[in-house]
């Protein structure tokens, strides 16, 4: 990795045809040109780290300038019940487990009250994917608050906060039909699910996603697919390091990429890298490297081009995570003064006031931004008339966040 390719016996102009390759294709991607796959192969697989950064940090630079966004949040995880058993997660509890639960409305609008009073602006709900499927316990729970589907409980508990506290819901709560889509968006700002990758591959036995039935690629893109016809800003992304291929994350670029180019829906594209937990199938896997997860971001940055809001989470990135900014992000994601994160409770957000002081240390200047990126604010039907009024309470002239910087 990192390397011009050849080997030694290769002929000198051999290597200088395949450097004038890479040097082409840095060059379109830096442009703002459409890579192709064989264009995005070629520089994951034999760029020099630095090159890539370059190109891709130049084109954020270029069409984003120096601005770095981040969502001052809170997570509500309103099921830990989950249907799915992904190699790598430790969110997920089977009822009877320590942390087994629904939260019940009151537990919902008790952590919003707090979200409001620490100064939040999202509530990032998050849930594992129909449990009622699996668990009588979840199908009791739901019918004693009135509900048959947890997406039913779902869109009933964000209307309540939104109401309730003015913050905006974001929820991210796996597959979703295009019925469920529609009227999570009467109650939710932006709505999300990651694609992760879209290899059927990692459905095979003893891969990260062979007990996990609606990680399904097809699924998935299905529901990305169904949000962008009923124009619903959405954030979807990748996770690296779960045994996919460089080839397979491509794939998975340009998957999202062709799903934006139709609907132009796709408001944020996460790069997330795998982390190891103890007591899963996937403990003793190794981590991606802080060069692989850097090349990563700028290969993404570059196949989805300047216009694309790209973030990485700081969190799993631990000291180093402003190094990023050289491959190219332009927003930090959600961070939150009350919650840990959920998904990953062993990586402890940054203090924002840190991460402002870090950022302005790169050379750029954190803002903070609301659930919808200011762009899709105004932008024909992609804000429900039931949230708009909550958005516009909350949002400045530049549909930034009017406080939080």
């Amino acid at each position: 990795m990192g390397t011009i390719i050849g080997t030694p016996n290769t002929k000198s102009s051999e290597v200088q045809l395949d450097q004038r390759t890479i040097d082409r294709a840095l060059a379109l991607g830096e442009s703002g040109g459409l890579l192709t796959r064989e264009d995005a192969v070629l520089l994951i697989e034999h760029a020099q780290t630095a090159a890539l950064l370059e190109a891709a940090s130049s084109l954020r630079n270029r069409v984003k300038g120096r601005t770095i966004s981040y969502s001052r949040k809170a997570f509500i995880p309103l099921t830990t019940f989950c249907r799915d058993r992904c190699g790598y997660c430790t969110f997920r509890r089977d009822p009877g487990e320590p942390g087994g639960r629904y939260m019940t409305p009151e537990d919902v609008i008790a952590a919003a009250e707090a979200a409001r009073r620490a100064g939040c602006h999202e509530l990032l709900f998050s849930l594992g994917d129909q449990p009622e499927v699996a668990f009588p316990e979840a199908r009791e729970f739901l019918r004693a608050q009135g509900f048959e589907r947890t997406l039913e409980y779902l869109a009933a508990m964000t209307r309540l906060a939104l109401e309730k506290t003015g913050l905006l819901p974001h929820s991210n709560p796996g597959l979703m039909s295009a019925a469920d889509l529609a009227e999570l968006k009467t109650s939710n700002a932006s709505l999300g699910l990651m694609l992760e990758n879209s290899s059927p591959r990692l459905m095979g036995r003893g891969q990260a996603h062979w007990q996990a039935p609606d990680k399904a690629p097809r699924k998935r893109l299905r529901t990305i697919a169904d949000a962008g016809r009923l124009k619903i800003p959405f954030t979807t992304g990748i996770l690296i390091g779960i045994g996919e291929t460089r080839e397979e994350r491509v794939d998975s670029l340009l998957a999202i990429r062709e799903l934006h180019a139709r609907h132009g829906h796709i408001q944020e594209v996460i790069v997330q890298n795998f982390r190891a937990k103890p007591a899963t199938p996937m403990a003793a896997n190794s981590e991606p490297d802080l060069d692989e997860m850097l090349r990563t971001v700028a290969l993404t940055r570059l196949v989805l081009g300047g216009d694309m809001n790209l973030q990485a989470p700081p969190n799993l990135s631990a000291h180093d995570y402003p190094r990023l900014l050289e491959a190219g992000i332009n927003d930090w994601g959600g961070i939150s003064p009350v919650t840990p994160d959920f998904i990953n409770p062993e990586a402890a957000w940054p203090h924002i006031a840190t991460l402002g002081e870090r950022t302005a240390d790169a050379g750029f200047h954190l803002r903070a931004r609301l659930a919808i990126y200011p762009e899709f604010i105004e932008r024909d039907g992609f804000l429900h008339d039931a949230v708009r009024p909550y958005v516009s309470s909350l949002a400045a002239a530049d549909g930034f966040a009017k406080t939080g910087d």
